[in-house]
């Protein structure tokens, strides 16, 4: 174990967000252990532990006196809701939220924070003004969200119910994160742009709440080191944008003057053929973070176009 700093357990570690926040502790100095179902060796002082997310084993050990446990597991929402899928993502949640709670519980010297992912589209389909924690949480047949409402109150009851009386527990209600790797979203939509595809995507008004991942490895940090945060925490930049908006500023940084808008019956069509779902796109999530900002955390990057040409320049544009 690290000698400075006491170890951070990351359970689904090996995602994007997970690769993110292990790269950011890492070099703060702290050990990293992330907890995934395809082990190996240790690499630039990250090492991985084996776990199948739903049974307790030898994986839990690593839990005693870790600074923090961070839980990012869930199956991608980025498919075609069948019965199939909806199981794992599901299950994926419910399973992995309550295996680490029980871990905690039998721990002699459990970490004092565990957060656990969650998810911004908890929160009703929104035109009107910004939601904080107190936004009212509830599905919308406009939406088409109502599966999704399930799975994130689901969740985050799970979390609640864990049994961890000297772990303060955090559900991190995340918006979109913009970071640079291939399986994110912003390279999807620069990509789209360059190829004179990145218009509106439907009416276009639908607010899209964002986070550079820059920003998002350090608001985790600050949950961690402020001890009185418990409950959810909105994970986003304080200025939503609409789709249009976004999809508009990806152009304007990436050189393209021009970009065909898809109505939503394209949206759909599109969404079946690439096999997603379009509810991603067209469901109204404007959110703020309320919590963050009333603490005194400030965003390196609270404006879109800032985050957008930081991610842009480093991809390479």
């Amino acid at each position: 174990m690290n000698g400075n700093k006491p170890h951070i357990v990351i359970a689904g570690g090996s995602g994007f967000l997970g690769r993110a926040l292990a790269a950011h502790f890492h070099a703060a100095g702290h050990e990293i252990i992330i907890l995934t179902r395809s082990p190996k060796a240790t690499t630039n002082g990250i090492r991985k532990v084996g776990w199948d997310a739903c049974s307790i084993g030898d994986w839990a050990k690593e839990l005693e006196g870790a600074a923090a446990v961070i839980n990012l597991v869930g199956r991608s929402v980025d498919c075609r809701y069948n019965e199939k899928n909806r199981k794992l993502i599901f299950e994926s949640r419910i399973h992995s939220t309550r295996v680490v709670g029980q871990a905690i519980a039998q721990n002699k010297t459990p970490p004092p924070v565990w957060l656990n992912a969650s998810t911004a589209t908890i929160y009703k389909h929104n035109f009107g003004p910004a939601w904080t924690e107190n936004g009212e949480i509830g599905s919308t047949p406009e939406a088409k969200d109502e599966f999704s409402i399930k799975v994130a109150t689901a969740w985050e009851q799970t979390l609640n119910e864990a049994q961890t009386p000297r772990t303060r527990k955090v559900a991190m209600r995340a918006a979109m994160v913009l970071g640079t790797a291939t399986n994110s979203v912003f390279p999807v939509l620069r990509r789209l742009s360059r190829l004179g595809l990145g218009g509106r995507m439907g009416s276009g008004r639908q607010f899209m709440s964002w986070i550079h991942e820059t920003d998002f490895c350090r608001a985790v940090e600050w949950l961690i080191t402020h001890e009185q945060f418990r409950g959810p925490v909105n994970h986003c930049a304080p200025n939503p944008v609409t789709n249009a908006e976004m999809m508009r500023t990806v152009r304007n940084v990436c050189g393209i003057p021009l970009g065909l808008p898809a109505s939503e019956w394209m949206l759909e069509i599109g969404a079946f053929v690439v096999r997603t779902e379009s509810e991603l796109l067209i469901k109204s999530r404007r959110v703020v973070p309320g919590r963050l900002v009333e603490s005194g955390f400030h965003f390196q990057y609270p404006l879109l176009r800032d985050a957008v040409e930081e991610l842009n320049k480093r991809i390479g544009g």
